[in-house]
């Protein structure tokens, strides 16, 4: 085996104390700005180039709105992986909706297209959001047909001319990944260790390599959504399009906290929130007519019956109305929910109750720190330090497996598993930030193993 020593001492992964090493130059083997640029730079391409960022006519917005998931990506990939995956499914479920009323032509690229916000409305005071739902609601009613869907923008040619992929830079992502991870696997095979950042940066590839599969058809850096006119209604209809609207704040309608700087930061709202949502509410009314009836019914008895009945059917009924004023403290209204309840975490719930997509989502969740655990016997400058790093990888895992396995987070007690999920997110930003801080440490005295390279002349791999 041929081995060139990039530190000129041992190779031996087990390198004592004194002969850790700081900086190195890049001669004659690799050294730490070549290390740092290929990590980097690999950790870039990939996680940029996977990032398809919602609709925004400010380009302002939309170029925070890109940053903001990138520096998502870099401190959980594991949220914008279950990000990717529940749009994927959004818009699975939008084309099978529309499957009949479209004779099968609308397809995943224009469901994405919707979802992504790109879709929109005139009204006096500006433009609205359509949502996927409203769309297939508007297909239901006959109010639109599929055939004018070339009107609406809707077009698959004038999407994909809309959509600004490069192909240079996927080609350049991909080139730049296969041979850092060809690299990483040929480093192992000649027992040469990683450093800590490789093995962070091989860490992202999964995730970003799924969720790219489920952004494949998703449309990329769209600037100009596409703006219709409505088709006349009836005032019933208005009024019921209106309410199936999922959120307000991307409406360019100067109302409110409408298109504002902090949408940069939100996940784009989902169909299968404000249906959860409608249904609780509908749930809650009905409980409330059923005791209004039931109310009514004691009164009526009430009249009827002798005084000291009357005072127990009158304690009885403000007693019911106490615990109705109780109870409709934690029911889902459309204020509360709008602008008191702060989700953290909520899974659609076809995923989160898929037996066969679950185990693979509850993988994909442990990958990350898993892959972190490749550095377990690397050398670190401290064995505190080692021990931190080993902790943070188990921690990431543990928190991680944990929080996805509760199907919505909101940030109100409810009970002890209230603390729980609350607890579990924030113990995985601990681990990410001990992590991001023991690769940056563990530069000032590093393995000089990790320096040294293999000769790659004899394989065919070297033609990349």
């Amino acid at each position: 085996m041929d081995l060139t020593s990039g530190a000129g001492c041992t190779s031996s992964p087990s390198s004592t104390a004194q002969a850790l090493v700081g900086w190195v130059l890049e001669s004659p083997g690799r050294g730490t700005l070549g290390l740092i640029f290929s990590c980097l730079s690999t950790t870039f391409l990939c996680t940029w180039v996977v990032i398809h960022a919602r609709v925004y006519k400010r380009p302002l917005l939309h170029g925070l709105h890109k940053a903001t998931l990138f520096f998502k990506i870099i401190i959980a990939p594991e949220f914008i992986a279950v990000e990717g995956l529940q749009e994927w499914s959004q818009a699975r479920k939008m084309v099978k909706n529309c499957a009949g009323l479209t004779g099968g032509c609308l397809k995943l690229i224009h469901a994405f297209y919707i979802g992504m916000l790109a879709l929109r409305y005139r009204t006096p005071r500006g433009e609205k959001v359509i949502w996927p739902n409203q769309y297939t609601w508007l297909l239901e009613q006959g109010l639109i047909d599929w055939d004018d869907h070339a009107l609406w923008g809707l077009s698959e040619e004038d999407i994909r001319d809309k959509s600004n992929a490069d192909g240079t830079a996927k080609l350049l992502a991909l080139g730049q990944v296969s041979w850092f991870v060809a690299q990483s696997i040929m480093r192992r095979a000649h027992n040469l260790p990683l450093s800590q950042l490789e093995t962070m940066t091989l860490s992202y590839i999964p995730l970003v390599a799924i969720t790219y599969f489920f952004w494949f058809l998703k449309p990329k850096d769209i600037m100009t959504p596409s703006v219709v006119d409505l088709p006349d209604m009836l005032s019933g209809q208005k009024t019921a399009f209106e309410a199936m609207a999922v959120s307000s704040a991307f409406d360019t309608e100067g109302i409110g906290k409408q298109d504002s700087l902090w949408t940069i930061w939100n996940l784009t709202p989902r169909v299968f929130e404000k249906e959860a949502e409608d249904k609780a509410l509908q749930e809650a009314q009905q409980q409330a007519l059923q005791e209004a009836g039931q109310r009514a019914t004691r009164e009526a008895q009430g009249t009827l019956a002798s005084p000291e009945t009357k005072q127990a059917v009158a304690r009885e009924n403000e007693n019911g109305e106490n615990l109705k004023e109780e109870r409709s403290a934690f029911l889902p209204g459309p204020s509360k929910a709008s602008t008191k309840e702060i989700v953290v975490g909520y899974w659609d719930p076809e995923l989160y109750h898929s037996k066969i997509l679950w185990p693979g989502i509850c993988l994909f969740a442990a990958s990350f720190g898993a892959l972190h655990l490749i550095s377990w016997h690397t050398v670190f400058p401290t064995l505190l330090e080692q021990w931190l790093w080993r902790a943070a990888a188990l921690l990431s895992i543990f928190s991680m497996l944990v929080f996805i396995h509760f199907e919505k987070v909101v940030l109100r007690w409810g009970g002890p598993l209230t603390m729980i999920s609350l607890v579990s997110p924030m113990l995985y930003l601990l681990s990410r930030v001990v992590m991001l801080g023991g690769v940056i440490a563990a530069f000032r005295a590093a393995d000089p193993a990790i320096y040294d390279t293999y000769i790659v002349s004899t394989y065919w791999i070297h033609i990349l």
